[in-house]
């Protein structure tokens, strides 16, 4: 199915900024981890060593620092959308700070135990760690390691200048005697040497890791498309976001993997999208292009679209205005009759398949997406309008699309534009029932209830009557055509009252919270809703 997708207008990928930030949370949190078990190690060794007075030594304070340093990169990163350059700042000053945290508390350790090496080893499996856990090229590595290195050879040449005599002639490896000049020094540059040595591992861990994902981005590319954030996937294939190599244009690209496709059926897609890709009615999606992947992946690029579905709206805020629903009714029917005039009849229309976008400028631009391009790509059946094949959605079929499948009709297309705008003004659907069979059986014998009789209260008249016209169980006794729908629309009392102010705040308004509740439809097309405002 062709879809349409929320875009968020954010610079970078989503896809990658929520790796990132899932990676240093959980670097910050296994950092942490670690940290606490020596830390719980040395007060269950003090208390059963009989020294609990220890526990307040500066050196626990430290200890104690580091930890809580690591953790900060956890807590901030953990929940929430953060953006790449504060995921990337949070880990490199819990990273920063926790190292240095951990060699103030190292000096406090004798100096015949040889901390400067303790220290060395500690930190070395810190930056190890952070090359294996977070997304960073070689450069900041190193440049992360250099930093935490800065004050780790300073605080050794610092602690050997303070060193006793006693300790300095156990430690001598000469025959001539070793002073404070000479031995600080020499311990400062052996230390810088080992650390030198572990950033250059770090580095060309991180180099490796950071490649391959390089690598991972490039297979990701489909012709003149990349591939970034994933937005969804249904039972017919996944939908990405992407952006046209030279382009740059942000763009949602299907993905249908050749195992659910047979030969049969994707010609009849590659006709259908041709011809759907020739529609360029402003309140239809916009094909851009399509094809196959070596490997035989077929793909799709489409518009990527701003904004929510009329499912979404609706269950967030309640049935529209009457105004608003005539709006949108227009437009839809616009669509459909360039569409049907192509010779294509959508035979799915439903709320979540119309999208109130911003558009041009414009707020509450109605697109109807998914023109039933994959209808039959499941290689079941040799043809989407094969006789025995039911296409299309429950609550929105007509009649004669459960009586006939093989044989759509434009008229039904407005039938289900009628359950629609019922939809819309009542906030429910036209029938509801326990199965697909109860409520295909309300299609074809029930009376639809009238929307003012549903709500309670009174609906612009002749706004009924069009929706039950829509309605009408005969094919005959409906709209012939899209335009003459769209002229009876049009001829309502409450046509045009709904106009671009009234939409622009009505999504300053509602947009966040759409945003918020992270909508999606409930089928492969998946639409996110927030950032109109």
């Amino acid at each position: 199915m062709i879809g349409a997708v929320w875009s968020s207008t954010t610079e970078g990928s989503q896809e990658g900024r929520s790796f990132l930030q899932r990676r240093a949370a959980l670097f910050g949190l296994a950092g942490a981890g670690l940290g606490f078990a020596f830390l719980l190690f040395r007060v269950v060794l003090l208390v059963a060593s009989g020294h609990p007075a220890e526990l307040r030594h500066p050196s626990m304070l430290f200890h104690l620092l580091g930890v809580v340093l690591s953790l900060s990169a956890w807590i901030l990163c953990r929940s929430g959308e953060r953006s790449r350059g504060f995921a990337y700042a949070a880990e490199a000053v819990a990273f920063v700070g926790s190292s240095v945290a951990y060699q103030l508390m190292g000096w406090y350790i004798p100096l015949g135990a040889r901390p400067d090496m303790i220290v060395v080893l500690a930190l070395t499996f810190g930056l190890m760690a952070r090359a294996v856990y977070v997304p960073s090229s070689a450069r900041r590595t190193a440049a992360l390691g250099a930093l935490v290195g800065i004050p780790l050879v300073a605080g050794t040449y610092r602690a050997y200048l303070d060193v006793d005599e006693l300790l300095i002639r156990a430690m001598q490896v000469a025959l001539e005697p070793m002073t404070r000049a000479r031995l600080a020094p020499l311990a400062a540059a052996n230390v810088a040497v080992w650390w030198t040595l572990s950033i250059a591992l770090a580095t060309a861990t991180s180099s490796v890791i950071y490649g391959l994902r390089r690598d991972v981005r490039e297979a990701r590319r489909l012709g003149q498309y990349t591939l970034e954030e994933k937005l969804g996937e249904g039972g017919m294939g996944v939908v990405y976001r992407a952006s046209h190599a030279m382009l740059r244009r942000p763009t949602a690209v299907k993905l249908l993997p050749a195992a659910k496709a047979g030969e049969q059926s994707i010609a009849r897609f590659e006709r259908e999208v041709q011809l759907t890709a020739r529609l360029s009615h402003p309140n239809t999606v916009t094909v851009y292009d399509f094809g196959r992947t070596p490997e035989g992946v077929f793909y799709y690029a489409m518009e990527l679209l701003d904004g929510a579905s009329l499912d979404a709206v609706v269950r967030h805020a309640g049935a529209l205005p009457p105004e608003r629903v005539l709006h949108v009714m227009d437009a839809v029917a616009g669509a459909l009759g360039e569409a049907h005039e192509a010779g294509l009849v959508h035979r799915d229309i439903k709320p979540a398949n119309i999208i109130l976008c911003k558009h041009g400028g414009a707020f509450d631009v109605p697109k109807v997406v998914d023109f039933g391009l994959v209808k039959d790509l499941s290689g079941e059946a040799v043809s989407l309008t094969a006789a025995s094949t039911v296409t299309g959605t429950p609550l929105y079929m007509a009649p004669e699309a459960i009586t006939t499948p093989g044989t759509p009709d434009v008229r039904s297309d407005l039938y289900a534009l009628g359950a629609v705008g019922y939809f819309l003004v009542t906030g429910s659907d036209v029938f509801r029932g326990r199965n697909y069979v109860e409520v295909c059986g309300h299609h074809l014998h029930t009376r639809p209830e009238p929307p003012s009789e549903r709500l309670g209260q009174a609906v612009p008249a002749d706004l009924e009557r069009l929706i039950l016209a829509c309605l009408e169980k005969s094919a005959e006794r409906r709209p012939q055509t899209a335009a003459e729908l769209q002229a009876q629309v049009r001829g309502c009392r409450g046509f045009g009252a709904w106009d671009r102010e009234r939409a622009r705040q009505w999504w300053r308004e509602h947009g966040p919270a759409l945003r918020r509740g992270g909508t999606v439809t409930e089928h492969p097309t998946f639409t996110r809703a927030g950032s109109l405002a």
